[in-house]
């Protein structure tokens, strides 16, 4: 099969019906942030190893980073967007607020998707079953314990302190820089050499710029006065009259 060639899928998420002409190389992470809009469905390591990008697939939790879209087709779906019940925040998003279960939340939503399927599958458990179920999440800023607390807790008032954030986390509906989509973007790519310890000599540019799609290319020779050997250091101002090669429009 061609790996660009669309092919029609048809699948329901968080109980709406969706069709859609996709590539087969389309993950389903993709297709429910890009195709779709869900954009709760965070992409973090690509790899299946982060959990940030778990959704429910028939039920089960599954990374959608190693899914593709068209092995969803016929399958039901379900993403931290659609956890919100019409009364509102579904119990395992109010412990987590309540119990300040999540920091910078970009995390939350593959971990609540995990934890929803759990508590389905395990309604009273453990400390130690809710740590084991965690395991295949990573989260860089909590420490677990809030979480594992949350969890417990399910629905319970913990009394826990307050963020005006928190619920835009825990519902999928927080802005994180991969989000944005603005008219017009680039997207800028860096490509470092595959010579370990290697001394560079110069850079070619021009096979970059007849690539489709590209509009234009830095190299440390563009830098000027900003360039410097070691660390990337953030300029304290602009820099004004910056210029780059570039495709002619």
């Amino acid at each position: 099969m061609d790996a660009t060639q669309a092919v029609a899928i048809g699948v329901t998420v968080n109980g709406e019906r969706y069709e859609r002409s996709v590539e087969p190389r389309l993950l389903l992470s993709d297709f429910l942030r890009h195709e779709l809009g869900l954009s709760g469905t965070h992409v973090g390591c690509e790899h299946g190893v982060c959990g940030a990008c778990t959704v429910l697939l028939d039920g089960e939790p599954v990374r959608a980073c190693l899914v593709f879209a068209v092995q969803a087709d016929g399958s039901s779906i379900g993403t931290v967007e659609g956890l919100e019940r019409d009364d509102g925040l579904h119990p395992l998003q109010a412990a987590f607020k309540e119990a300040h279960g999540l920091q910078c939340g970009f995390c939350t939503p593959g971990i609540l998707m995990t934890m929803v399927a759990f508590l389905d599958e395990v309604p009273d458990p453990t400390e130690l079953q809710v740590r084991e179920a965690l395991s295949g999440n990573l989260c860089r800023c909590t420490g677990y314990q809030k979480i594992v607390e949350a969890v417990e807790a399910a629905a319970a008032d913990l009394g826990g302190s307050r963020r005006n954030e928190d619920e835009a986390l825990l519902t999928g509906r927080a802005t994180f820089v991969d989000d944005v989509q603005l008219p017009g973007m680039l997207h800028a790519a860096f490509v470092r050499s595959e010579v370990a310890h290697g001394l560079l000599r110069g850079v070619d540019a021009a096979p970059a710029l007849e690539r489709p799609g590209v509009i234009g290319v830095f190299t440390a020779a563009d830098l000027g006065e900003y360039w410097q050997p070691g660390p990337l250091l953030v300029p304290p101002a602009p820099i004004e009259g910056l210029t780059f090669q570039a495709r002619t429009q």
